[in-house]
C-alpha cells in the first residue's frame, strides 16, 4: 500500500514538472530569436546622366551666343527615366539669376529617356551659366549638367569687330550675300548689308539697326529665282538693283549693283556670255563679263546704290573679280525688272 502510494506520488510530481521545463524553454528560445539582430535591406540607387542642348542657340568659332531680348531655349536629356523625376534649372549672369525653373521630366517615345525644355531671356549682356540639378531621390543618385553661352551686345559699326560682327558676317553668307568672312565690319560687311536692305525693300543703307539684326537671326529675305532651268547663270533683278549668281535654283551668291540710268538702261531679256575681259579696260571697265553688245557685268568706280550707268550692271571694285571667276563663257545673265 505504501509503495503504490510512493509511485503515484511520484508521477504527479512528474506530470507537475514537465509544462514547468516546456515553459522554460520556450521562454528561453523566444528570449534567443530578440536578441538577434534584424537583417536590413538596402535599396542600390541608379546613377542618371544628364545633357543640355542649345537648339535655337547660334554658333560663332563653336561658341553659343545670342543676343538681348531674345527667348534661349535650353533642351534638357536625362536617362534612365524614373515616373516623378523633377530638374532645377538655374541661367544666371555672374551673381545675377536670370531665371529659375522646376520642371517635370517627361518620358520619350520609347521611355528610354526622359526630356524637359525651358527658356530664358535678357536684356544683359555677358556670359551665361545654366545649371541643371537633378536631386536625389530613394530610386537615384543627386546628378546635373552645365552649359554656357554669351549675350552679345548688338553696338557695331564701320571698323568693329569681336563675336558681334562675326555672327552679322555669318547670318548674310547663309542668305547667300556675298561678304568675305573677315570679322571687320569693312566694305565689305556694308555692301552686303545694303544688298539685304535692296532685297528687303527698305531703301539702301549700310548700317545695322535693331530690326535688319532681327530679320538676320530669323532667317528672313531670300532672293527669289525667275529661271532655274537656266542652270549656271546670273540673274539682274534691276527694281532691286540686285545681282545673283545662281546654280538652277540655287542662290550662291548676291551683289549690290548699279544699272543703267534712265537716258542709257541696261537691255532687259535673255543672254549668254560671249566675251571676258581681266583688269582695267580703258574706260575704267574692271573685270568685264559681255553678254550682248557691249553690256556687260563689270566692276567700276563709282557703282553706286542707284542706276548710274550708261547700260552696264556696275559691281563695286571689290566684287568685280569673285563675280568674274564665278561666270563662264556661255552662262545664262537674265535682266528684268521684278
Amino acid at each position: 500500500m505504501q509503495r503504490t502510494r510512493g509511485r503515484l506520488a511520484a508521477s504527479i510530481l512528474i506530470a507537475l514538472l514537465v509544462p514547468v521545463a516546456s515553459a522554460g524553454a520556450a521562454t528561453t528560445t523566444t528570449a534567443a530569436k530578440s536578441k538577434t539582430p534584424a537583417v536590413k535591406v538596402e535599396t542600390k540607387q541608379v546613377k542618371g546622366s544628364m545633357k543640355l542642348y542649345l537648339p535655337d542657340a547660334f554658333f560663332v568659332n563653336h561658341d553659343a551666343v545670342m543676343v538681348p531680348n531674345r527667348a534661349i531655349h535650353v533642351r534638357g536629356v536625362v536617362w534612365p527615366f524614373v515616373h516623378g523625376q523633377k530638374v532645377t534649372l538655374k541661367a544666371s549672369i555672374g551673381s545675377h539669376v536670370i531665371g529659375t525653373f522646376h520642371s517635370w521630366i517627361y518620358p520619350s517615345k520609347n521611355g528610354r529617356y526622359g526630356k524637359f525644355e525651358e527658356s530664358f531671356r535678357t536684356s544683359m549682356t555677358g556670359n551665361v551659366t545654366v545649371v541643371a540639378a537633378h536631386a536625389k531621390t530613394a530610386a537615384m543618385k543627386g546628378f546635373g549638367a552645365e552649359r554656357h553661352y554669351s549675350v552679345l551686345s548688338e553696338t557695331a559699326g564701320f571698323g568693329s569687330t569681336g563675336q558681334f560682327v562675326q555672327l552679322i558676317q555669318q547670318r548674310l553668307a547663309a542668305l547667300h550675300f556675298y561678304i568675305p568672312q573677315t570679322g571687320v565690319y569693312d566694305q565689305g560687311t556694308g555692301l552686303a548689308i545694303d544688298a539685304y536692305h535692296r532685297l528687303l525693300g527698305w531703301g539702301v543703307y549700310q548700317t545695322l539697326d535693331a530690326r535688319t539684326v532681327q530679320y538676320l537671326l530669323n532667317g528672313w529675305g531670300q532672293f527669289k529665282v525667275r529661271f532655274p532651268s537656266q542652270g549656271q547663270h546670273a540673274e539682274g533683278d534691276l527694281s532691286d538693283q540686285l545681282l545673283a549668281l545662281i546654280n538652277g535654283s540655287k542662290v550662291y551668291a548676291i551683289y549690290p549693283i548699279s544699272s543703267g540710268k534712265p537716258s542709257t538702261p541696261t537691255v532687259l531679256g535673255d543672254f549668254h556670255v560671249y566675251s571676258k575681259d581681266p583688269g582695267y579696260l580703258p574706260d575704267g571697265m574692271y573685270f568685264s563679263n559681255f553678254f550682248t553688245g557691249g553690256y556687260a557685268i563689270h566692276g567700276y568706280n563709282p557703282a553706286p546704290d542707284y542706276p548710274a550707268s550708261h547700260g552696264c550692271m556696275r559691281l563695286p571694285i571689290v566684287d568685280a573679280i569673285s563675280v568674274y571667276n564665278w561666270l563662264q563663257i556661255g552662262n545664262g545673265v537674265d535682266t528684268y525688272y521684278g
